[in-house]
């Protein structure tokens, strides 16, 4: 028995599960996820320009820096500004989804794969951002691979205007319509990585990039 199923079957040991009523149990978890019960939300402005500007107030209090560009063809050039006030490599490794762009028209070395350890900058795009906590919803793809917004040190993340939400519920709804299943890994950015572990003094970079920089396009 492998350690995966000897836990799967623990859990079903601890839920009374047999072969009995495994079907009533499905049906009770798939009615539990269908009626999508939602709780209480804050109230703000949700047109696209507030929710625009939200997301980049949010996303600043999180540490993040923003700059804000109005087509997809003025993001290379947006990055390769920033990576040179930063003073930080023109080398950079790129989700397979945006390679089409111009990069070695911007002056930027860049190779479209997955993040390995000795890489120093990850650009990325975003399957949706959340005005309401100034956060990034991450899905996993063989063409936006999840190590490229993790491993290199600074991440540059490109989001559509048109692609923020206002809550969290409405980054779920937008994965359950348009991917169906959901991929192999979601993950939320909000901001460099952090820690507060030592005398509650917040550290960036603790468990991941500690530069976060946000390009919006269609603002």
């Amino acid at each position: 028995m492998s350690s995966r199923e000897e836990i799967l079957g623990r859990v079903r040991a601890g839920l009374q599960r047999n072969a009995m009523n495994a079907a009533a149990g499905r049906e009770v978890m798939a009615a539990a996820l269908s009626s999508n019960t939602q709780g209480p939300k804050p109230a703000f402005d949700a047109t696209p320009q507030a929710l625009l500007e939200r997301f980049r107030v949010k996303s600043e209090v999180q540490s993040s820096t923003v700059d804000i560009v109005a087509a997809d063809a003025d993001v290379p050039a947006a990055i390769a500004r920033y990576l040179t006030d930063m003073k930080l490599p023109k080398t950079a490794v790129v989700q397979p989804a945006l390679a089409a762009l111009d990069w070695a028209g911007a002056g930027l070395t860049v190779e479209a794969r997955g993040a390995r350890d000795a890489d120093l900058v990850g650009i990325t795009g975003c399957f949706c951002a959340v005005a309401e906590t100034g956060t990034l919803m991450m899905c996993s793809s063989p063409a936006t691979p999840a190590a490229v917004s993790l491993l290199p040190e600074t991440h540059v993340a490109v989001v559509q205007a048109s692609r923020i939400v206002a809550y969290m519920e409405d980054a779920w709804n937008l994965a359950r319509k348009e991917l169906g299943s959901l991929p192999r890994a979601v993950n939320f950015i909000s901001g460099p990585s952090r820690t507060g572990d030592i005398e509650q003094t917040i550290v960036l970079g603790a468990h991941g990039p500690y530069r976060v920089h946000l390009v919006i396009v269609g603002g």
